[in-house]
């Protein structure tokens, strides 16, 4: 079989740290072959180090789009460049994978759900936390029905000073919102996906911007360097309420500086038979024979490889899974992990806690 062609728009970190080094473990099925950033020396990078021979440059997507051998291509552009391109991309005849978040806003979301309706092509969205070993021991063990009605659950994403300090992660024209698009996005996503729940009733939200806009340097201490609070234009911290239509209660929680102590893509959910959370590894717990009862489950965490040992169990890390899953698609060998209607559904609650906050009214869903 001709191998595909796969174009990458956007070559920054999330490309060269997680798109380009997972498909490159494809390359059996892939040609990594078109590169276009807006900086030019950035897709050159990416070129020398992942492209195929013959591989192209591009600093215009448009002109990359044009190439008719492209299959499919990766958005991996600021947040509020998704819509536009990824839509410009189906039109183009070209299979998508963006990068999470689906979209900056609700709207733009539709409208690239939509385009994948009416030009048939695939689209998906980079949630790869849901192939991390805990997320997927999570998973399984919820599928069993182990804890009954699930009826309140919690999506966590704290950073005490974690604010991203490269790229264009402060700024609201580009990115579109701060921790709760960026962050809880994840968070949000792998909790649905947990409770196979997407049926929203209702979301209040509330945002803050009390540490980002005003700290002092004395006052960041921040895991990724200063910032400029004269430049800070997002909130720093979030918490949204979503009511689902059969009940339940989802308890969305995040921030990139708040002071408290961090857990960053946590799930916590609570059934009538049963509660597990991501809190402390897997930790499921339930009541057996007259005793609370906290259960372990064992997953595998990332193992340093040993010199002449040969690891003959070796662990799928999630950019692999994620490619392999996408290219089985694109082969018509697979469905997607992540559909277009998921990511879809992340994404208006999202932008319904931001509408929420800002208004201090409920948004309540059809």
């Amino acid at each position: 079989m001709e191998k595909l062609k796969i174009g990458f728009i956007g070559c920054g970190g999330i490309a060269m740290d997680k798109h380009l080094p997972g498909m490159a473990t494809q390359r059996a099925r892939v040609e990594l072959y078109a590169f276009c950033d807006i900086i030019p020396e950035r897709a050159e990078e990416a070129r020398q180090k992942y492209g195929c021979p013959g591989a192209k440059v591009f600093t215009d997507y448009r002109e990359l789009l044009a190439c008719p051998e492209i299959d499919a291509v990766h958005v991996l552009t600021p947040n509020v460049k998704h819509c536009e391109i990824s839509c410009a991309a189906m039109e183009a005849g070209k299979h998508v994978i963006c990068e999470k978040p689906m979209a900056a806003t609700y709207a733009d979301a539709l409208k690239m759900y939509e385009t994948h309706l009416r030009t048939g092509k695939l689209l998906t969205i980079g949630y790869q936390y849901r192939h991390m070993d805990d997320n997927r021991a999570m998973k399984a063990y919820v599928d069993t029905g182990a804890l009954g009605d699930i009826y309140y659950a919690e999506a966590t994403a704290w950073r005490r000073r974690g604010i991203p300090t490269w790229g264009v992660f402060t700024n609201k024209a580009e990115q579109g919102g701060g921790p709760l698009i960026d962050m809880a996005t994840h968070a949000l996503d792998l909790t649905l996906w947990m409770m196979n729940n997407y049926e929203v009733a209702s979301v209040t939200g509330a945002s803050f911007a009390k540490i980002g806009p005003v700290a002092s340097v004395d006052e960041m201490a921040n895991d990724f360097g200063p910032w400029n609070p004269a430049k800070y234009e997002l909130e720093d911290s979030a918490f949204g309420f979503v009511r689902m239509k059969n009940g339940a209660l989802i308890n969305i929680r995040c921030s990139w500086a708040m002071n408290l102590t961090p857990h960053e893509g946590m799930v916590r959910l609570c059934g009538t038979k049963g509660g597990i959370d991501t809190y402390n590894g897997v930790i499921a717990n339930h009541v057996i024979a007259g005793r609370q009862i906290d259960s372990k489950i064992a997953t595998r965490g990332f193992r340093m490889p040993v010199p002449g040992l040969i690891d003959r169990n070796p662990m799928e890390m999630p950019q692999e899974a994620e490619a392999r899953i996408w290219v089985d698609a694109l082969c018509g060998q697979g469905e997607l992990f992540v559909t277009p209607e998921q990511a879809l559904t992340v994404t208006r609650i999202l932008d319904a806690i931001y509408t929420s906050a800002a208004s201090g009214k409920t948004v309540y869903f059809d």
